[in-house]
């Protein structure tokens, strides 16, 4: 053999470089790893926020290719294909399925360093055990043997759920939905709990009249009661609580810019609502007012029923109005927004701790620049009542990548505790998103095992071993009483 020192420098190279992808991924050392394979990754998942349709878990779905639970309202793909040079028409438009993967085939080899391109691999072997570089060069064979495998009984949405020992799911629901589909799921006996989350972010949007008054009408039918009045309207609203409740909700949600935490009285917000009901505009205060009031409401049912609420906060959205007026919300065109958070969370947070009415919380930041600043809130207001009751949530939207998944974790190490964290989710409207838990385990212990190495952690492998399968799944199971 070739003595180490006379061997030349690319050969060296050749030798030490860590193949792609292989069962080590991002685990930089043999702790790492022991720490990955013999604890994290048998940890069964615990979804605690997605936006999967429940009507297809239900129908029990089998999708016919491989563009329909990929490409389908991806919208992460969709921005990657916009920036790549790729027309519309292959992601929101008409041209046909195989066109629209062929299009992000060929992209996906300049999503080098995007997440994407991780998440993407990671999705074809675990899922159809293809371990070959999508690109426009291999798309047909890709999609061909995606689609055929889909095809299969073992390749409907609820075994695509048990593929990935998926214990429970909580998808995101508007007030005024039926549930009926989660009744279906729960009639079958489906051992994966598929649970709703109350998302009222529509009911407390006066910034759009039309829209906030076609909801009520709406909300009139599904409670059948007349709501004209301010009590009323949470009247209206408190039993839709309740029938969420009663069909095994225990999580709420909401998608705000930032926290509302103005001062009000009673008597202005019952007046604001006579206006909005008569389609009289609002100024900026009274939209303000009402959706602190709003907010503040919810927040006291679900202190009622014991809930977890949790709030993403930051995004800025629908940045292009020509686009959002050509394809709607929720199709790429937002980004991280560099709103003021402390002051309002900190009232918002505050006014609930002194009536003792405030349930677990889970934070989640869009803008990293506000990493210490939720990581350090939440310690505000954790009053040992319950382990991590106020939460700085995992990496979210943008940040749900390696690099801001380990800012998030670091932050929260150095100013709370990361062993009481309840770890990772999807966020995702697909049913193919599942890795990226263990996408995150793999960060999680390649984390601990570089602060080991480092003589920064004791050599600890039992106790650092159950933390990463606390935060992994068992944290989330007791937090949520799942």
């Amino acid at each position: 053999m070739m003595n180490d020192v006379l061997m030349p420098a690319k050969e060296k190279a050749t030798n030490t470089r860590k193949k792609f992808l292989d069962e080590n991924f991002l685990l930089q050392s043999k702790i790492a790893q022991e720490l990955y394979h013999e604890f994290a990754k048998q940890m069964p998942i615990i979804d605690y926020h997605n936006h999967l349709p429940p009507e297809q878990i239900a129908q029990d779905v089998q999708f016919q290719n491989i563009t329909q639970v990929w490409l389908y309202g991806d919208h992460y793909k969709w921005r990657a294909m916009r920036t790549n040079g790729v027309d519309e028409a292959y992601s929101t438009g008409n041209k046909s399925d195989y066109e629209k993967f062929e299009k992000w085939a060929a992209t996906v080899p300049y999503t080098l360093r995007n997440p994407l391109y991780h998440w993407t691999h990671l999705e074809l072997q675990r899922y159809f055990d293809v371990h070959d570089l999508l690109s426009g060069k291999n798309a047909r064979e890709v999609y061909d043997i995606c689609t055929e495998k889909l095809q299969l009984p073992e390749y409907s949405v609820r075994n695509l759920l048990r593929r990935m020992n998926v214990e429970t799911v909580c998808t995101t629901d508007d007030p005024i939905d039926s549930l009926e589909h989660h009744q279906q799921i729960k009639q079958d006996g489906f051992e994966i709990k598929v649970l709703p989350a109350f998302r009222p972010d529509k009911a407390m949007n006066p910034d759009n009249l039309v829209a906030l008054n076609a909801y009520i009408q709406k909300l009139e039918a599904v409670t059948d009661m007349t709501i004209d009045t301010y009590e009323t309207y949470l009247t209206a609203l408190k039993k839709r609580h309740d029938y969420f409740a009663a069909n095994g909700c225990s999580v709420s949600d909401h998608g705000l810019d930032e926290i509302y935490a103005e001062d009000y009285t009673e008597w202005e917000i019952k007046s604001i609502f006579i206006k909005i009901r008569s389609n009289k505009s609002l100024s900026h205060s009274e939209i303000l007012k009402f959706k602190s009031a709003m907010l503040y409401q919810f927040a006291i049912w679900d202190h009622e029923k014991g809930w977890v609420q949790q709030y993403h906060l930051g995004a800025l959205r629908n940045n292009n109005p020509r686009m959002l007026r050509q394809l709607g919300p929720d199709t790429g065109w937002d980004s991280i927004g560099d709103f003021s958070q402390a002051r309002a969370l900190s009232k918002f947070l505050s006014k609930l701790d002194a009536t003792d009415q405030l349930t677990k919380t889970i934070l989640y930041n869009l803008n990293p620049a506000d990493n210490e600043l939720m990581a350090t809130m939440v310690g505000n207001f954790n009053d040992g009542s319950v382990a991590g009751k106020i939460q700085f949530g995992s990496g979210w939207w943008f940040l749900d990548q390696k690099d801001g998944m380990t800012k998030q974790m670091n932050a929260l190490s150095n100013m709370g505790l990361l062993s009481r964290f309840v770890g990772m989710l999807t966020d995702s409207r697909s049913f193919l998103s599942f890795p990226r838990h263990e996408y995150f385990r793999r960060i999680l212990c390649n984390l601990f095992a570089e602060d080991v190495e480092n003589g920064e952690l004791p050599n600890d492998i039992e106790w650092i071993g159950k933390v990463v399968q606390d935060i992994s799944y068992y944290n989330a199971k007791n937090y949520f009483n799942f």
